[in-house]
């Protein structure tokens, strides 16, 4: 059974950093690009970044420039979102999902008017909540 589990979210201050990782198991880890995705309150989900088994992040959302960033360890079958600089707006559940490198390498991830990726597993998601 594949497995996605995301952790690290919480409660922080405005100006705040947060580090969630997104562990996996089931699956080939090295063979899969992994996104993240983010769903407000009352808000379709959104791509946050993503981040192909080369190492190369991509992202087309603007939120994330200067404040965002993914990384991945392959020996550990995990992938971190490191989030700087938090503002309320980015209170959401935080999701990573998983999709073969054979079929997505992050391509218009994020994009506006694209539409999210179709992935092909999906993890529970973190609570990330900014206060003001």
């Amino acid at each position: 059974e594949v497995q996605l589990q995301a952790s690290g979210g919480g409660l922080v201050q405005t100006g705040g950093s947060l580090r969630l990782s997104c562990v996996a198991s089931g699956l080939s880890f090295d063979d899969y690009t992994i996104g993240w995705f983010r769903q407000a309150p009352g808000k379709e989900r959104e791509g946050v970044l993503c981040i192909t088994t080369s190492m190369t992040s991509t992202t087309y959302a603007d939120f994330v420039k200067g404040r965002f960033t993914v990384s991945r360890d392959n020996a550990k079958n995990t992938v971190y979102l490191q989030m700087n600089s938090l503002k309320p707006e980015d209170t959401a559940v935080y999701y990573c999902a998983a999709r073969s490198r054979r079929y997505y390498s992050c391509s218009d991830f994020g994009r506006r008017g694209q539409g999210n990726p179709r992935m092909d597993y999906w993890g529970k998601g973190t609570l990330v909540t900014v206060s003001s």
